[in-house]
C-alpha cells in the first residue's frame, strides 16, 4: 500500500513538517480524496501558534480544498441525492458530525454551536483521526462529509475565496443589509474583501474598506469598494471624519468587523450611524478583551450588534454556486494566489502573517 505525504503541525509554534502516512483503510461510505489544492489562511497561523482551544495536535492543517474523489468505498451522495461517483471533481464542507438532535441545533438553530461539530484540519487530530487536514496529497473524507460538486467552478477563482466565502455569506446574512445601504468594512484580509463583493450583491449602494496594508486596499478597490482607507497611517479621530464625509455625517448604515483585533469591535460601534447595525464576524480567535461606553457607544445610538460565528452547509453551498456564475465570481480573479509545496508550508504560514499576500495556497502535487 502506498505512503501518502502530508504536512503535520504540532502546536506552540512549532515548525510544520512533511511526514508520510500509510493509506488509510476506508469505513463504509467513506472516500479517498486526492487534493489539488488547499488553502492557507489567518487561523491557521492562530494553529501553529497554539491560540485556539480544543485543538487535539498534532494536526493536519487545511479546511477548505478542492480535489476529486479518488476512491468510495460504499456509497456517498450530494445535497440532491444524486451519487458521487470516484473521478468527480468536488469540495466538501470542513465542518463535520453536526448532530441536528441537540438543542442548539434544534431549537436555537444556531448549528454553528452545536457541541458535537468537528473541523477537518482544525478539530480533527493525526494521531486519533489520521489524514484529515488538506495538507496532504489525499485527504480521509469520513462517512457523512457533505460533498458538493464543482462542475462548473474553475479552482483558482473558489479557493481565492475559500473559507473567507461562506464566513462572509454568513455575515452579509447577519447585516440584513437593504437597498441603497452604505456598508463600512474593517479589515482587507479574505473575510473582508469576500464581504464587500457579497454587500455590493446584497444591494449595497456604497462599500467602504478600513484596512491595511496598501496592497490588500487596492485589492479591495478592485473588487469593488467605493474608497477606502489605511488605518495604519490614519488616528481613530481621522477615520471617524472620513467615515462621516462619506456618510453625509451620519456614519456607515452597516459595519461588518472582520480584522480580528478587539479594538476594532468598539471602533465598528463609533463608525455606524445612530440606529445602525454592527456585525462582528472577525473575532474566531481569542485576542483579548476591549471597552466601550455603554451609554455612548451602545445604547444612546439605539444600535443592534450582532456575532456571527463560522458558517454552515446553507453558507458554503450557496458560495459554491455564486462562484459557478461566471458574471458574479468575476471579482474573486482580482485577487492575487500564490502557490507553495508541501514542503512550504512553514514560508506560507510566514507570508500570510505579514498580511503581505492576498492568499496562499498548498499545492500537495507541486
Amino acid at each position: 500500500m502506498s505512503e501518502i505525504l502530508a504536512a503535520v503541525m504540532p502546536g506552540d509554534g512549532g515548525a510544520v513538517e512533511v511526514q508520510a502516512f500509510p493509506e488509510p483503510d476506508l469505513e463504509p461510505d467513506s472516500a479517498l480524496f486526492a487534493v489539488e489544492l488547499s488553502e492557507v489562511c489567518g487561523t491557521d497561523v492562530y494553529l501553529r501558534d497554539s491560540r485556539l482551544g480544543g485543538v487535539p495536535y498534532p494536526i493536519i492543517p487545511g479546511h477548505v480544498s478542492v480535489g476529486r474523489l479518488e476512491k468510495i468505498r460504499g456509497r456517498m451522495f450530494d445535497i440532491h441525492g444524486e451519487p458521487l461517483t470516484e473521478g468527480d471533481r468536488v469540495t466538501f464542507l470542513d465542518v463535520h458530525k453536526t448532530c441536528h438532535a441537540c438543542w442548539y441545533c434544534l431549537v436555537g438553530k444556531a448549528s454553528t454551536r452545536c457541541p458535537q461539530r468537528k473541523v477537518y484540519g482544525i478539530t480533527y487530530g493525526v494521531e486519533a483521526d489520521g489524514l484529515t487536514g488538506g495538507w496532504a496529497k489525499k485527504i480521509y473524507l469520513k462517512p457523512e462529509t457533505l460533498c458538493i460538486r464543482l462542475d462548473d467552478v474553475e479552482s483558482d477563482a473558489f479557493m481565492a475565496g475559500g473559507c473567507s466565502l461562506p464566513t462572509a455569506l454568513h455575515a452579509i446574512d447577519r447585516a440584513e443589509i437593504a437597498i441603497g445601504d452604505t456598508v463600512l468594512v474593517l479589515g482587507s484580509g479574505p473575510v473582508g474583501l469576500s464581504s464587500i463583493i457579497f454587500a455590493r450583491m446584497a444591494g449595497a449602494l456604497k462599500v467602504l474598506c478600513i484596512g491595511a496594508p496598501v496592497n490588500r486596499l487596492e485589492s479591495a478597490r478592485q473588487v469593488g469598494a467605493a474608497d477606502t482607507l489605511d488605518f495604519e497611517v490614519n488616528d481613530m479621530a481621522s477615520r471617524l471624519e472620513w467615515v462621516r464625509q462619506h456618510t453625509g455625517g451620519r456614519g456607515a448604515d452597516i459595519v461588518i468587523e472582520a480584522t480580528g483585533a478587539p479594538g476594532a469591535v468598539t471602533q465598528s460601534m463609533r463608525f455606524a450611524r445612530d440606529a445602525g447595525r454592527v456585525v462582528v464576524v472577525g473575532q474566531y480567535t481569542d485576542h483579548g478583551e476591549t471597552s466601550f461606553n455603554p451609554h455612548l457607544d451602545l445604547n444612546k445610538k439605539h444600535l443592534d450588534v450582532r456575532g456571527c460565528w463560522g458558517s454552515d452547509f446553507s453558507h458554503f453551498f450557496r458560495a459554491v454556486q455564486v462562484m459557478g456564475d461566471a458574471e458574479r465570481a468575476a471579482p474573486w480573479k482580482h485577487l492575487k494566489l500564490q502557490r507553495f509545496a508541501l514542503s512550504q508550508t512553514n514560508e506560507a504560514l510566514a507570508a500570510v502573517e505579514s498580511g503581505k499576500m492576498i492568499k496562499a495556497l498548498i499545492d500537495p502535487q507541486a
